[in-house]
């Protein structure tokens, strides 16, 4: 009985954390999308109308955060994304951006 629990709990974990690759706008949580659950410039996407702050990417990964043009905490840009969300946080596996 252990064994089955234990499998069926490994397989519904598995199947929840499903990525799909997604377009969604990506920028700085706080200074775009006006999350203020944490502090400082921390790199968000918004699905949907709602923003989740990203859990395997950091703002600074592309470039300089608050370049004019391109800095995610002056711009909101595109992107295609895979990943799922956990925790109210979206855990992202690749990030493809968008002119």
């Amino acid at each position: 009985m252990k064994k089955i629990v234990v499998f069926l709990s490994v397989m519904m974990i598995v199947s929840c954390s499903t990525s799909q690759k997604q377009r969604v706008e990506i920028s700085c949580g706080q200074c775009q999308f006006g999350l203020s659950t944490q502090k400082g410039c921390d790199l968000a996407i918004k699905v949907k109308d709602k923003a989740y702050f990203v859990d395997g990417a950091n703002i600074d990964d592309f470039g300089d955060a608050h370049d004019k043009n391109t800095g995610f905490c002056e711009v909101i840009r595109s992107a295609e994304v895979s990943g799922f969300l956990l925790d109210n946080r979206f855990q992202i596996e690749t990030i493809k951006l968008n002119n």
